[in-house]
């Protein structure tokens, strides 16, 4: 049975100079990133999958590098877009956030719809696998389509409830052949 797993990445750098898809990863980031690699999971991927943001990259690559694979980027694979408004203090971001998953139909504070967002991360996901040969895949991405994608496969509606808990740097795994979670998020660097 062929597994995805879909790996959010953890911390980064905040800087309010730069657009928020050009943030890398933290020290902590990092140090969660090279953490990620003694989960006994990680040995049997056989392709890495990344968005374009520079955060994602930087996760891919760490786990690209430990397994001398390529990492393939798809630009599509991005965060919702929330450049209407750019960065937003954490509290702010959170009641945004809360919006934009119980709205699914509207755009919140100019923000991608989620039903949007949504279809957009399911469609590049199935795109990646229409041409998947090499069994089990990574596909490095964030933590709202991450949800949106969970949720598509759970087939349950868009809410936050099923949210990734808060930092980053978490997982699930579904099976690939009948596209059934096998389970929902767990922290990348904490052995289960």
């Amino acid at each position: 049975m062929p597994i995805a797993y879909y790996i959010t990445h953890p911390q980064v750098q905040i800087d309010t100079t730069i657009p928020v898809p050009d943030w890398g990863l933290s020290d902590v980031g990092r140090a969660r990133a090279h953490a990620m690699l003694d989960q006994p999971w990680i040995a049997s991927i056989g392709r890495v999958v990344s968005s374009g943001e520079r955060k994602a990259i930087e996760t891919a690559e760490v786990l690209g590098r430990h397994l001398n694979l390529a990492v393939q980027v798809r630009q599509r694979m991005h965060e919702n877009d929330r450049s209407a408004t750019g960065f937003l203090p954490p509290p702010e971001f959170e009641a945004v956030a809360d919006q934009f998953f119980a709205n699914p139909h509207e755009s919140v504070r100019g923000w991608e719809r989620a039903i949007d967002a949504q279809q957009r991360i399911v469609s590049e996901v199935e795109a990646v696998l229409d041409v998947n040969d090499a069994g089990n895949i990574a596909f490095v991405g964030h933590g709202g389509v991450g949800t949106l994608l969970l949720l598509s496969l759970s087939d349950r509606q868009i809410s936050r409830e099923a949210d990734q808990p808060a930092g980053g740097g978490n997982y699930f795994a579904y099976d690939l052949g009948a596209r059934r979670l096998i389970h929902g998020w767990r922290p990348i660097d904490r052995l289960s």
